[in-house]
């Protein structure tokens, strides 16, 4: 009952059936929580039969799709109240490699939240048009430019968590959604004076589906930073942890 990995799902019946298989290669101890939003092309189902065959997998199913941000909190919260001591977070897509599970693994045990991060040395995106890549890079600074943080990737959503990050948040207060989600969390947790670190990761754009990211989800993100920056004292202390660079 030590870790679980929360895997947010909608549409996801093709790549699934890949990325369950490498989690449990690359960490056959953890237990995974796939939380589907209702999926239209039977996401749901398919994932109550890899859960039948597997004890390791356990599903929730959500009667809505009201955004990545609510059920990511769902399923943290679902971890949370199961006793659980870290809690890793990703993509259902493809895009966040198990590959790098055992790195961040490993620097948890030294830091309250580790980042996959992008834009660190070593990191990377594959398969990525240039709008996309300025949309993503952009909107990183931007948010860290606003709020004053020396966060590389703060739109990334592959991270691990210690639960007493995940307590200390108190995720039932959280009101962002999609990119701004990811902004506000890793910024509660920096606010409360936890360590935060980032390791390079290469995030692979999804080969089946389509991108979620749009103008409109970062321009969203852009007046939830200001938000942010406004409600600082009210979230948490003002305290700032320091952040170390990987070596």
């Amino acid at each position: 009952m030590s870790l679980l990995i929360v895997v947010p799902t909608y549409n996801e019946r093709d790549s699934l059936p890949l990325l369950i298989p490498g989690l449990r290669d690359t960490v056959p101890d953890a237990h995974i929580l796939v939380v589907d939003d209702n999926s239209l092309d039977g996401t749901g189902a398919l994932a109550d039969e890899m859960a039948a065959r597997d004890s390791a997998i356990q599903v929730l199913h959500r009667t809505t799709k009201d955004g990545i941000g609510r059920a990511y909190i769902a399923g943290l919260t679902w971890g949370l109240e199961r006793g659980y001591q870290r809690l890793i977070q990703m993509d259902a897509d493809l895009s966040h490699d198990p590959q790098y599970l055992p790195a961040m693994l490993e620097a948890s045990g030294a830091y309250d939240l580790v980042l996959g991060s992008r834009y660190v040395p070593g990191g990377g995106t594959l398969n990525w048009g240039w709008g996309r890549r300025v949309l993503s890079r952009g909107g990183s600074l931007y948010a860290r430019t606003i709020l004053a943080l020396p966060i590389r990737d703060l739109t990334g959503g592959f991270k691990c968590w210690r639960r007493t990050v995940l307590e200390d948040i108190d995720l039932a207060t959280v009101r962002s959604n999609g990119y701004s989600f990811q902004i506000e969390m890793t910024y509660r947790a920096l606010l409360g004076g936890h360590s935060v670190t980032e390791i390079p990761i290469v995030f692979a754009d999804r080969i089946e589906g389509h991108s979620k990211m749009s103008k409109r989800i970062v321009v969203e993100a852009m007046g939830m930073v200001w938000k942010l920056r406004a409600q600082a004292s009210a979230i948490r202390a003002r305290k700032q942890a320091p952040v170390r660079s990987p070596r």
